[in-house]
């Protein structure tokens, strides 16, 4: 099926973005919640909509199909449906994508791979199911890093605090897995009883940015907190990062803390918190010449604060430095990504994907 797309790039439009000097150019629109994107080759962007479908995008003419009809387990309600999507490091064609699943009980967050060539998409396979204990259609994470070897998966504690300290549910975790979906030797909690055996970190709350930078062989991650205390971590294995027993978050029916202390002994503490609330979506560590300037610098898109953040880390990789760009958009930046020829790609809530460009 084709439909085009509402802008074409050869008709782009143009927005100042008020903020050292970015434009915007709209490369496509229409789209439901574009929440997870890949490049297959130069012009062709898989993207995922959360409340739609998985479809292919041409970048030069905005023509877009729809890959394939929804599997009757997918769970695309609330928080729920399509999320993230990635290009497989391990063999060529072959792409991951993870999405709500639905379950006896309720949904969890599962990972599904598949092959795409020739504009086709093929043998779609679900190879790993997570066990939330919820009910609930909040916090499914979900986003996708690879080293070398293996899968990093995060996955969100469903809205039940409970979870990111519990060793029996992947809810509240960073996972790694092997390409195949299976759990990755030498995990850090398989020696628990009961824990289960993927569990990279855990103590998370809702981590929707997760990124693997080879150069520095760093995992990064960024989370929702509640009201206040949104987290850029730096994923370490067999970490606690410590929710709900720390946060720097306040409940949301009142000025109370969520948690008793901030930081406490045993607990991996952020490298840096967002006080109010930003609403990171994703994460990015841009490693190009396109954009000099962004060389080395984290990038977290916000959904409220609707800007994309820019981190400067130091040789320890703390944060010294942020600045905030595109604020004027005022869109929901949902998702940034590279492409094949080093430009900064990012979706936001309302449908719309662009290019990021440097003013003179």
């Amino acid at each position: 099926m084709i439909r085009t797309a509402l802008c074409l790039v050869l008709a782009a439009w143009i927005s100042f973005a008020h903020s050292q000097g970015y434009q915007t150019q709209k490369i496509a629109s229409g789209f439901k919640v574009p929440w997870g994107m890949v490049f297959s080759d130069d012009n062709t962007l898989l993207v995922t909509e959360r409340n739609g479908h998985i479809l292919a995008l041409n970048i030069r003419t905005g023509n877009t199909s729809k890959l394939m009809d929804n599997p009757t387990h997918l769970y695309a309600a609330g928080q729920g449906g399509w999320m993230d999507i990635a290009s497989s490091p391990f063999e060529k064609n072959k792409f991951y994508v993870t999405y709500s699943q639905k379950t006896q009980t309720g949904s969890d967050t599962a990972l599904a791979s598949f092959l795409y060539q020739s504009g086709k998409l093929s043998q779609f396979e679900t190879i790993f199911t997570s066990i939330s204990n919820s009910d609930t259609r909040r916090h499914y994470g979900s986003r996708l890093a690879f080293d070398k070897d293996h899968v990093f998966m995060s996955i969100g504690d469903r809205g039940e605090r409970p979870n990111g300290q519990d060793f029996s549910t992947h809810a509240g975790s960073i996972l790694r897995l092997n390409p195949d979906g299976g759990s990755a030797k030498n995990n850090p909690f398989m020696s628990i009883p009961n824990a289960q055996k993927e569990l990279w970190s855990i103590g998370h709350r809702n981590p929707q940015g997760l990124y693997y930078d080879g150069k520095s062989q760093t995992l990064w991650s960024i989370e929702h907190g509640p009201r206040g205390g949104d987290e850029l971590n730096l994923i370490k294995r067999g970490a606690n990062y410590g929710w709900p027993i720390t946060s720097h978050g306040k409940e949301y029916w009142g000025p109370i803390n969520v948690a008793d202390a901030t930081e406490k002994e045993g607990i991996e503490s952020p490298i840096k918190v967002y006080i109010p609330s930003i609403a990171p979506a994703s994460l990015l560590l841009y490693r190009g010449t396109h954009y000099p300037e962004l060389n080395g610098k984290l990038l977290a898109p916000a959904l409220k604060l609707t800007h994309i953040n820019v981190i400067t880390l130091d040789n320890t990789q703390s944060a010294i430095e942020e600045t905030r760009i595109l604020e004027h958009l005022n869109e929901r930046i949902r998702h940034v990504i590279v492409s094949p020829k080093d430009e900064i790609i990012f979706s936001t809530d309302q449908g719309n994907i662009y290019r990021l460009i440097k003013g003179n």
